[in-house]
């Protein structure tokens, strides 16, 4: 995919950066959108939907905090690559013991199974939802148009982020809709933003959520998307005037800001039309019953407006997870292999639950399960990159920076070591 559209490559050219001469820092938004759909995929949809459904409002507060670690992982993320040039993937390789570097690009590779499995099996539900197509042949549909969506891709950059922002918009009007027919209660919201657990049942539905919302595959993709994006002549903006460089971190931090808040807004609205519609009825734990439950409770138009916006999900996050492929294997192994290759590879795990009548939310929340034990192995090295100032330059972490990016990193692991444990006893 060329990283820099003609603006872009002009600016570069001029030796300026891109914020000085195309138009603005509007212009430079893009990539963390691209990065925001992996945050609303279908796997979201199960998760914030089961939770809301079991445990009313009362796990709001990890959509919260989670999309806060969202927030704080994608700029480090995007500032990773503007100011190496490379993606995280590349620089494992570049920088960590070949061992190492190869266990990383294997659980990257679980990881983007496990994605691929959510995003298909998703956009297979919404299909069978909207049209009654079977799932296993709705599996191949959404695989067929999330291949084709990145085909947008050969024409630049802002082409493929244009179409998968405007696919995140459908899931945010789609919800947007939903939550005025459905309403809220203000006093059982304000309940749920008070971190705590109901049972064990609930740590597990918390992880699921954490793994939905940082997504390990898109902390890859987003570092790919930023080498070059805006104009700098080197790493870390070396030969870039200061006050250029502090305009282009702001537009990358507005870029975080805007697309990581459309998603967690997007999240914390699925669980909370779930608190107030299906609280206590267990059929509405499932993308079907939760289809069935709004067209009774809310009417025919909410109950269209999901499917539209799960449908929107599966395409899009789709696309953007098979990328996120091609950029480890890029990164980990120097090694390339033919796309729809790849999208076969990884197809198959969906369409083998989907053809033996597995139940496709309980796969998803597991699915989910599988990518939060998959953060750390990505942001671990991420935070270890960003506080090297040799890699770095000017844009290395602050210590507080670095120490916040650690607490992070040190609860998702507790999460999982805590869920190993009470699975195992």
């Amino acid at each position: 995919m060329r990283v820099l559209d003609n603006r872009s490559a002009r600016a570069r050219a001029a030796g300026a950066p891109a914020s000085r001469r195309s138009g603005g820092t509007w212009v430079l938004l893009g990539p963390a959108f691209v990065a925001a759909v992996a945050y609303v995929d279908p796997g979201n949809f199960a998760t914030n939907f089961a939770g809301g459904a079991g445990y009313e409002y009362r796990l709001l507060w990890v959509i919260v905090a989670a999309n806060l670690m969202a927030m704080l992982i994608q700029a480090l993320t995007a500032k990773l690559g503007l100011a190496t040039g490379q993606d995280l993937a590349s620089l494992c390789r570049a920088h960590l013991p070949r061992p190492v570097t190869r266990l990383l690009w294997v659980q990257a590779e679980a990881v983007a199974i496990a994605t691929d499995l959510a995003e298909v099996v998703g956009g297979a539900v919404a299909l069978y939802l909207l049209f009654g197509v079977p799932l296993p042949v709705g599996g191949l549909i959404t695989a067929v148009v999330a291949f084709g969506l990145l085909a947008a891709q050969s024409r630049g950059h802002r082409p493929f982020e244009l179409v998968i922002t405007g696919l995140l918009a459908v899931i945010a009007l789609g919800f947007a809709y939903t939550l005025v027919v459905s309403g809220a209660e203000p006093a059982a919201l304000a309940g749920g933003l008070v971190p705590g657990f109901v049972d064990t049942d609930s740590v597990l539905l918390a992880t699921g959520i954490l793994g939905a919302t940082v997504m390990p595959h898109v902390i890859y993709v987003h570092s790919a998307l930023m080498p070059g994006r805006y104009g700098l002549p080197g790493p870390a903006g070396a030969t870039v005037a200061p006050a250029a460089l502090r305009r282009v971190l702001r537009s990358q931090r507005l870029d975080v800001l805007l697309a990581m808040g459309g998603a967690g807004l997007i999240n914390a609205t699925m669980l909370i039309v779930a608190a107030q519609l299906f609280a206590g009825d267990p059929g509405a734990a499932t993308l079907e019953g939760a289809h069935a439950s709004l067209a009774a409770a809310a009417g025919e138009g909410a109950a269209l407006a999901f499917a539209l916006a799960l449908l929107a999900s599966g395409f899009a996050a789709s696309s953007v997870g098979t990328y996120a492929g091609q950029v480890v294997m890029a990164g980990f192994l120097q090694r390339q292999i033919p796309l729809w290759l790849r999208r076969a590879l990884t197809l198959a795990p969906a369409l083998v639950v989907l053809s033996l009548g597995i139940d496709p939310t309980a796969a998803l929340v597991w699915s989910q399960v599988v990518l939060s034990f998959g953060i750390p192995f990505a942001l671990v090295p991420l935070l270890i990159f960003t506080a090297r100032r040799s890699l770095m330059g000017s844009l290395v972490n602050r210590p507080v920076t670095t120490a916040a990016a650690g607490v992070v990193a040190a609860l998702i692991v507790a999460l999982n070591v805590f869920l190993l444990w009470d699975l195992a006893t």
